[in-house]
């Protein structure tokens, strides 16, 4: 069994490429990953790692020894799980990550029949509108769009990422709804920075066929937050450029109203993240098949695309 949790914290070490996100997905100090991997190393005469203050790196050695085990490590934890876990209920801290408005208005609705259905599980859930990593940062699972897509982990579609303009009744009535993208130049923009670079994504608007036009509103005002920016936008003082998901319950409420609407952004996918692996634990499982069952009962892939007709 040494052997094992040796090998198990080695597989896990070169995969994220430190003692300590090895042990955030363990649940293990670095200092016990570290020791059960020099163990190892003791066990089989050989260096796996080269150290040093800032990352690990595998050893010709090391990769070898990884080729060689990986596959049968995999295929043995999931006979050790078929086993004892086959029918035991989802336990343990769930670690996911979302956006902060996405989230809230419509992650956490899925929470109490998650629970109701999984009472052992414990939501340990982060609010942060970045792209995490996933495995080097501890998460079980990850919920969003904007993802680069590393080795190792598996992303599946919950819904179209479309952006779209909006402005509060207010203002369009005062300052006249534009009638083509054209009519955007010279309009105050409220709009978001990117939260990997900080800095304005040049957005391309479509109409669905062979239309394309640029944004050309004036920066008035910058968040890095999309509820902030609707929350302004309510008030009058520009157009925003918001997902779906977050300008939908103010497009429903009536405060806001959609800019073109025929005209939007293709901002990608907005999808779910977790590690691509054999043995995943029940709990992220039993989890991932939740959402994408909530996401086709509430039929949200459609209600997130701006052609729907909520969105009109």
């Amino acid at each position: 069994m040494d052997t094992l949790n040796g090998i198990v914290c080695f597989i896990r070490s070169a995969e994220s490429g430190s003692f300590a996100a090895a042990g955030r997905a363990l649940g293990l100090t670095p200092a016990a990953v570290g020791k059960n991997v020099a163990r190892l190393e003791a066990s089989l005469g050989v260096r796996l790692f080269q150290r040093s203050t800032r990352r690990l790196s595998l050893t010709e050695a090391g990769e070898a020894f990884r080729l060689e085990v990986v596959d049968s490590l995999d295929s043995l934890q999931t006979a050790m799980s078929n086993a004892t876990v086959a029918h035991a209920s989802p336990v343990g801290r769930l670690r996911v990550s979302m956006g902060n408005a996405f989230g809230r208005d419509w992650i956490v609705p899925m929470l109490g029949s998650f629970l109701r259905a999984n009472p052992r599980v414990q939501p340990d859930w982060h609010f942060d509108n970045r792209a995490v990593d996933l495995i080097g940062e501890g998460f079980d699972v990850a919920i969003g769009g904007g993802f680069e897509l590393q080795p190792g982990l598996i992303a599946r579609h919950l819904a179209p990422a479309h952006r779209v303009l909006v402005a509060s009744p207010a203002y369009l009535s005062t300052r006249g709804a534009p009638a083509t993208p054209a009519d955007l130049v010279g309009r105050a923009g409220i709009l978001l920075r990117s939260p990997q670079t900080g800095r304005i994504r040049n957005w391309t608007l479509t109409d669905g066929a062979a239309g394309k036009a640029s944004i050309d509103l004036d920066t008035r005002i910058l968040f890095d937050d999309p509820d902030a920016a609707n929350h302004a936008a309510m008030q009058g003082l520009g157009i925003a450029l918001v997902a779906v998901p977050h300008a939908l319950p103010y497009i429903e409420r009536g405060v806001l109203r959609r800019v073109l609407p025929d005209w939007w952004v293709d901002g990608g996918d907005i999808s779910i993240y977790y590690a691509a692996q054999k043995l995943l634990p029940r709990k992220t499982r039993v989890f991932v098949e939740h959402v994408m069952a909530s996401f086709e009962r509430d039929q949200l892939a459609a209600r997130f695309s701006a052609q729907h007709a909520d969105m009109r």
